[in-house]
C-alpha cells in the first residue's frame, strides 16, 4: 500500500477531486462580490455617491468592458443596465448582496457534502483494503497481533482518516482561496490594513504549528496506549478462567489501573496544550480588529479612508479569522492523520503475505493437479531461526491413506501445514502431481483439499451455515431483483465499482451445490445427515432437534409430520403401562403438573411481555383475575403458601434440598416473604397493600399441586383458574397476541419444542425413570413415522454460540470433520483433529474417514501412533525428518522409528485397505435428553 496518505488519497480520487475543485474555483467570483458589495451598498446607495451632481437615477447591473489605454481600446458596454431611483437603488443593492450570501452558502453546502461523500468512500475503500490484506496474512502473523487490535485498528484507528480525506485537497483550496481573496480584498482597500493583517496572520501560520507539535506526539501515544488497552482487556477476556482459578484477578485490575493512569496523564497534557494554542490563537485573531478600528478609524478622521471601505475592511476580516484557523488546524490534522495512517500500514504490512492473485475470483471450478504430494529437501524455519522442518522428504500418492506420527516436537504438525498450503515452506520444493504447490490458488487449494486442526472454530451461525460455509468459495448465480431492490442493487454495485470494493453480491447464490454432489439444499441436508453417523454426531444432533424450534408458516410439511407424531404418541400413551407418565394439555382441564401461571396463559410466552419471571407486573394478566373473581382465592392461596415456606424453611440453612423442591422462593428471599406476611397480618388481607397482594398472588404462580402437594387447588379453584384460562385466551388484545402461542391440539405450537409439540403434556411427578422412558417412546415413534431425518434437520439449525462455545470440543470438532467430508476433497488433512476425542472413538471415525475417502488421498497426523493400525502407510518424523515410511507391515517390527514409539503390530491384526467402518444402527437408541 502507498505509505503517503495524500499520494493515496490523489491517486484513487483525483477524478472526484478535481470536479470539486473546480467548484471551489468558481466561488472564489461569487465570495469577492459579496464581500464588495457592502462598501457599495454604504458608499454608493447610502452617502447617494451614485447620485452625485443632482441625479435622481443610477444605472444598475451596467456592464461595460475598458477603457484599455495601452491596447487603445475605447469602452465597451455590453448592458446599459436599469435606471433606479434612490430607494429602489438601496433595496436592490441589498437583494444583490442576499442573492451571493445564498449561493456562497449553497456552495459551501455543496462543497462539504461532496466532501463528506468522497471521505466515505475512500473510507470505505481503506478499510476493505486493509481486511482484504487480513485474509492474505500468513497464518504465522496471527499468532503475534491480538485480534482485538486488528478489529479496533480497521473500525476505529482509521475513523478519522475518512473525515480527513474529504479534506486533504479540496480544503486548503477553499479556505485558502477565501482568506486570500479577503485578504486581497483588504489590500486593494488599503496598503496598511493589508500589511497588518498580512503580519498578524504569518505569526499565526509559524507560531501554532510550532506549538502543535508536541500536541501531536501525545495524540500518538494516546492511540498507541488505548490499543494496547484494548489488547489487554481482549487477553482478560480469552484468559478469564485463569485469572479465576490462580486468583489474579486484582493483578489484572492494577495493571488496568497503571495503564488507564498512563491515558489519563497523556490526554490531561494534551488537553493542557491544545486549549492554550487554542487561547493564543483567538488572541491573535481578535487583536487584528482593533487595529482595524484604531488605524482605520484614524485615517477616515482625517479624510484619507471612507467609512464605506472601513466597513468592508472589517467585513471581509470578520470572514478571515475562520478560514485561518481552520487552515491551521487542517495542517496539524494532516500531520496527525498522516501519523496515524502510517502507524495502520504498518501494522498491515507484514512479511510473507499472500499474493492477491492467489485469492481472485473464479469463474469457473479449477481441476485439481493429477498425481499426489511429493516433498523435496522441505524446510521451515521459524523467525528467531528455529528450525521446524529439516530437510524433509515425503511422497505420498493420490490414494494413499497415510498416518504421519512422531514425538512432540517431532515437526508432524508444522509438515501438515505446509501441505494444506496454510504456511510456505522456507526451503525446498512442495509438489502436487506437476503443480509447485506455492503457486496454487486458493480457488485449488481451498476447494481440493480439506484440513481439520486440533482446536475449530466454527462461525456464530448454525451448525448448517458451519457445514456449508466450506461451499461458498464464489457466486454460483447471481441473485434475483425486481423494482426497487433492483435499483438499489445497482447503486450499490456503482458505488462498489468507485470505491475499489470487488463486486461481489452477498445475496447472490453462494453454495456450491455440485462440489457436494447433490442439486439443491434439501438434498445437501439429506447429504450432511448422512454423515453424522460417520463422526458420531448424530446423537447430538438428535437432541438439538428435539430441543429446537421450526415455524410452521415456513414449513408446513414438517409441522404436519410432527403433528403426526403426536397423535402417534398420544394413542400410545392410552396404553397401561405408560398412561400414568405424562398428563396432557387438555384445553377444558386444569393441569395439575404445570404451574398455576402455565395453566392461567395455557401456552407457550414469546419475548418478555408474558414471561413467567415477571408475570406479577403484567397488568393484562392481573385485569383478566379481577375480573373472573379470582383475586381473593390466589392471595388466600398466597399467604397459605408464604406461612408454609416460612414455618418449613426458618431453620433450615441455604442450600437445603427443601428450597430446591419449593422452587417459588430461595433462601435469600425468605426474609422477604416474613415481612410480607407479617404486614398483610397486621392488616388483614382485604385491606393489605395493593403491591403486598400483587406479591402474594405473585407467589402462587410456581405452584404445582402434583409437585409440591399442599393440598391448595381443589375443584372450586380449578374451575375458577380454568374461567381465567379462557378469559384471558378470548379478552387478549391483537397487540397481545403475537406474543404467546396456545396451546391448541390441532396446531403445531410456533413458539414451542419440538419434543414439547409431540408431547403436548407435562410428565407426571413421582414416577420413577418417566423421563427415560418418555424419550424411548418419542425415539420409537419418531422411527416409525420416518421422522429422524426430520428431526435430525431441525438439529442442523441449532446455534453454536460465539467461536461454537454452545458447543463441547468433541462437537466442534465433529461438526468441522463434516464440513471438510462434504466437500469431496481430493485430499483430507487431519492434523491431531482426534485428539479431543476418546482413543476408541478416534479409531472409529478414522475408519469412517477411510471409508469415505476411497481413493482419494487421507492424510492422519497424530500422537495416538496406535491409530496407524487402521491406515496403509506410516511415515515417522523426529528433529524435523522424515526418518522412516512405507507400509505398517514393513514397520511394525523391532528396531524401526515406529517400535520406538511403542507400536508393533502382526499382520493379522492389521485391518484390510478401506474397510468400511462400523456404524451404529439406526434403531439404536441415543442417549436421553435432560
Amino acid at each position: 500500500m502507498e505509505h503517503n496518505l495524500f499520494r493515496y488519497i490523489w491517486r484513487n480520487s483525483w477524478r472526484d477531486q478535481s470536479v470539486i475543485l473546480v467548484v471551489v474555483a468558481v466561488s472564489y467570483v461569487f465570495y469577492f462580490v459579496s464581500l464588495d458589495l457592502p462598501k457599495q451598498i454604504v458608499n454608493q446607495a447610502i452617502h447617494e455617491q451614485a447620485f452625485a451632481g443632482g441625479q435622481t437615477t443610477t444605472p444598475f447591473l451596467d456592464l461595460s468592458i475598458g477603457p484599455i489605454d495601452w491596447l487603445g481600446l475605447p469602452e465597451v458596454t455590453l448592458f446599459q443596465g436599469f435606471e433606479l431611483d434612490k430607494i429602489a437603488y438601496l433595496v436592490a443593492l441589498c437583494f444583490s448582496f442576499l442573492f451571493f450570501v445564498v449561493v456562497n452558502g449553497w456552495i459551501k453546502q455543496l462543497v462539504n457534502t461532496e466532501k463528506g461523500r468522497l471521505g466515505e468512500r475512500m473510507l470505505r475503500r481503506l478499510r476493505y483494503e486493509l481486511y482484504d490484506r487480513v485474509l492474505r496474512f500468513p497464518i504465522t502473523h496471527f499468532r503475534k497481533v491480538k485480534q482485538a487490535e486488528v478489529a479496533t485498528m480497521i473500525k476505529d484507528e482509521v475513523e478519522p482518516l475518512g473525515g480527513f480525506i474529504g479534506d486533504a485537497y479540496i480544503t486548503p483550496a477553499f479556505l485558502g482561496g477565501q482568506a486570500l481573496t479577503a485578504l486581497s480584498f483588504i489590500i486593494i482597500q488599503n496598503v496598511w490594513l493589508g500589511l497588518i493583517s498580512v503580519v498578524v496572520l504569518t505569526v499565526q501560520l509559524v507560531m501554532i504549528p510550532l506549538l502543535r507539535r508536541r500536541i501531536l506526539e501525545l495524540g500518538r501515544q494516546r492511540q498507541l496506549t488505548a490499543r494496547q488497552l484494548a489488547g489487554r482487556i481482549a487477553e482478560n477476556v480469552d484468559g478469564t478462567v485463569e485469572i479465576h482459578t490462580n486468583d489474579t484477578s486484582n493483578y489484572e485490575r492494577a495493571d488496568i489501573v497503571n495503564r488507564l493512569e498512563k491515558i489519563f496523564l497523556i490526554r490531561f497534557e494534551l488537553y493542557q496544550r491544545k486549549f492554550f494554542v487554542k487561547y493564543l490563537n483567538n488572541m491573535l485573531s481578535q487583536t487584528t480588529p482593533f487595529l482595524f478600528y484604531l488605524i482605520g478609524g484614524y485615517f477616515a478622521l482625517k479624510g484619507q479612508f471612507d467609512v464605506g471601505a472601513l466597513v468592508a475592511v472589517i467585513n471581509a476580516y470578520k470572514d478571515l479569522p475562520s478560514p485561518i484557523k481552520e487552515l491551521i488546524d487542517w495542517q496539524q490534522q494532516s500531520q496527525d492523520v498522516q501519523i496515524k495512517y502510517e502507524q495502520v500500514i504498518e501494522q498491515f504490512t507484514p512479511e510473507g503475505m499472500l499474493p492477491p492473485e492467489l485469492q481472485s475470483v473464479t469463474g469457473d471450478v479449477l481441476p485439481a493437479p493429477e498425481g499426489g504430494l511429493s516433498a523435496q529437501a522441505l524446510g521451515y524455519f521459524e523467525e528467531g531461526g528455529g528450525r521446524l522442518l529439516d530437510n524433509a522428504g515425503l511422497e505420498i500418492g493420490a490414494t494413499d491413506h497415510i498416518a504421519i506420527v512422531g514425538f512432540n516436537g517431532s515437526g508432524k504438525e508444522t509438515l501438515g501445514l505446509l501441505l494444506a498450503r496454510l504456511v510456505a515452506p522456507s526451503a525446498g520444493t512442495l509438489r502436487w502431481g506437476e503443480e509447485d504447490m506455492t503457486a496454487l490458488p486458493e480457488s485449488v487449494t481451498g476447494r481440493h483439499i480439506s484440513y481439520v486442526g486440533d482446536e475449530t472454530y466454527l462461525f456464530p451461525h448454525s451448525i448448517l451455515e458451519n457445514v456449508v460455509y466450506g461451499l461458498k468459495h464464489r457466486p454460483i448465480a447471481p441473485a434475483q431483483y425486481e423494482g426497487r431492490a433492483l435499483m438499489h442493487f445497482q447503486r450499490r454495485i456503482s458505488e462498489a465499482k468507485r470505491t475499489g470494493n470487488p463486486l461481489l453480491d452477498i445475496h447472490a447464490q453462494w453454495i456450491d451445490f455440485g462440489a457436494a454432489g447433490v442439486e439443491d439444499i434439501s438434498g445437501l441436508k439429506r447429504r450432511i445427515i448422512e454423515l453424522l453417523p460417520a463422526v458420531e454426531l448424530e446423537d447430538d444432533v438428535y437432541q438439538f432437534g428435539l430441543r429446537g424450534r421450526i415455524d410452521p408458516d415456513d414449513e408446513p410439511a414438517v409441522a404436519e409430520r410432527f403433528l403426526e407424531a403426536r397423535v402417534a404418541i398420544h394413542r400410545r400413551l392410552q396404553e397401561p403401562d405408560l398412561a400414568h407418565l405424562v398428563e396432557q394439555f387438555d384445553p377444558a382441564k386444569y393441569n395439575r403438573n404445570m404451574t398455576v401461571a402455565e395453566n392461567l396463559l395455557f401456552g407457550t410466552p414469546r419475548g418478555a411481555v408474558f414471561d413467567f419471571a415477571t408475570l406479577r407486573d403484567n397488568k393484562v394478566l392481573a385485569k383478566v383475575i379481577e375480573a373472573e373473581g379470582l383475586k381473593p382465592a390466589l392471595i388466600a392461596m398466597g399467604e397459605k403458601i408464604a406461612e408454609t415456606m416460612v414455618e418449613l424453611f426458618a431453620d433450615l440453612p441455604p442450600g437445603h434440598p427443601f428450597f430446591e423442591q419449593f422452587s417459588f422462593v430461595s433462601a435469600d428471599d425468605l426474609p422477604l416473604v416474613q415481612q410480607l406476611l407479617a404486614r398483610v397480618q397486621r392488616s388483614g388481607l382485604e385491606k393489605a397493600a395493593a403491591a403486598d397482594q400483587q406479591r402474594l398472588i405473585a407467589i402462587t404462580f410456581p405452584y404445582i399441586e402434583a409437585r409440591h402437594r399442599l393440598g391448595l387447588i381443589d375443584a372450586d379453584l380449578e374451575a375458577k383458574l380454568l374461567a381465567a384460562r379462557r378469559g384471558f385466551a378470548e379478552t387478549l388484545p391483537e397487540e397481545y397476541r403475537d406474543y404467546i402461542e396456545f396451546y391448541d391440539p390441532q396446531r403445531y405450537n410456533a413458539a414451542a419444542t419440538v419434543q414439547d409439540n409431540m408431547l403436548f403434556g407435562r410428565l407426571i411427578y413421582g414416577q420413577a425413570q418417566a423421563a427415560q422412558r418418555i424419550y424411548r417412546l418419542l425415539f420409537e415413534v419418531v422411527n416409525q413415522l420416518g421422522l429422524k431425518a426430520e428431526v435430525l434437520a431441525v438439529g442442523l439449525d441449532h446455534g453454536v454460540g460465539t467461536g461454537g462455545r454452545r458447543l463441547t470440543q468433541p462437537q466442534r470438532q465433529k461438526v468441522a470433520l463434516v464440513r471438510a467430508l462434504v466437500r469431496r476433497p481430493r485430499i483430507f488433512i487431519l492434523n491431531n483433529a482426534l485428539a479431543p476425542l476418546e482413543a476408541a472413538v478416534q479409531t472409529r471415525i478414522l475408519k469412517a474417514m477411510r471409508n469415505e475417502m476411497k481413493d482419494r488421498c487421507l492424510i492422519l497426523i497424530a500422537d495416538n501412533a496406535a491409530l496407524c493400525s487402521v491406515v496403509d502407510r506410516v511415515a515417522v518424523m523426529r528433529d524435523g525428518r522424515v526418518v522412516e515410511q512405507g507400509p505398517l507391515d514393513k514397520l511394525a517390527r523391532p528396531g524401526t522409528a515406529l517400535s520406538d514409539l511403542g507400536i508393533g503390530f502382526t499382520d493379522s491384526s492389521r485391518p484390510p485397505p478401506n474397510r468400511p467402518s462400523p456404524s451404529k444402527s439406526d434403531t439404536e437408541e441415543p442417549q436421553p435428553v435432560n
